[in-house]
């Protein structure tokens, strides 16, 4: 069974047509910000997982950034979520306090 997918990109009369990408909202958190070790699916090496923080994609990578300096280690955003190589729980949730933020220490 061959299943099409009938979107226009491409019109003779019009030119081409702009297609409009729904945009992708995050559920506001309770206010508490959770790390968490995630290692699943990633080969043994461990990450931590930094959620609930409602802010902006640009801000989430401004502070991923200096996490990330002030840990000497890599990560990134993903989904709203910034993840720090390497087991740096501790080290997260002093920082993140450090700017006000109410921290709890997930399972893991």
């Amino acid at each position: 069974m061959l299943v099409m997918n009938s979107e226009l990109v491409y019109s003779t009369e019009l030119g081409r047509i702009k297609i409009e990408k729904p945009k992708v909202t995050r559920l506001k958190g309770d206010g508490i910000v959770r790390i968490q070790r995630q290692v699943s699916g990633r080969k043994g090496s461990g990450v931590c997982v930094i959620t609930g923080l409602d802010l902006s994609d640009a801000e989430l990578k401004l502070l991923a950034a200096e996490l990330k300096k002030r840990c000497g280690c890599g990560g990134s955003v993903k989904d709203g979520n910034i993840e720090i190589q390497g087991e740096k729980r501790d080290l997260l949730k002093q920082l993140l306090e450090q700017k006000g933020y109410a921290v709890k220490l997930a399972g893991g």
